[in-house]
């Protein structure tokens, strides 16, 4: 039974650090803005075209890359749901010897 409980707990580990490698990212304005981060949801980076840039004010500016980063986290959400849910399916199957099934 702490065999197959620590199987899923170095499983966990497994997609957290597989998390770490996927990219996502959230743009605005046709990609004047992007963001990146891990599915993990660490933002990564952050890239204002500078042409966009001179033409826009500060409220505008904030307000757009709040879109973007929320965008960004949304995405890394969505793929790390999808990457949970896969390995819970797969742990559950494993699990399922425990109790007699």
């Amino acid at each position: 039974m702490f065999d197959k409980l620590f199987a899923a707990q170095q499983k966990a580990e497994e997609i957290k650090k597989r998390l770490d490698t996927i990219s996502v990212f959230g743009e605005v304005e046709n990609g004047a803005i992007k963001i990146t981060a891990t599915a993990n949801k660490a933002i990564t980076g952050v890239a204002i075209d500078d042409e966009f840039l001179k033409n826009t004010d500060k409220e505008a500016l904030e307000e757009l890359l709040l879109t973007a980063i929320n965008k960004a986290l949304a995405n890394a959400e969505e793929v790390s749901a999808t990457e949970m849910q896969a390995s819970a399916q797969d742990m559950l199957g494993g699990l399922g010897g425990m109790f007699g099934q």
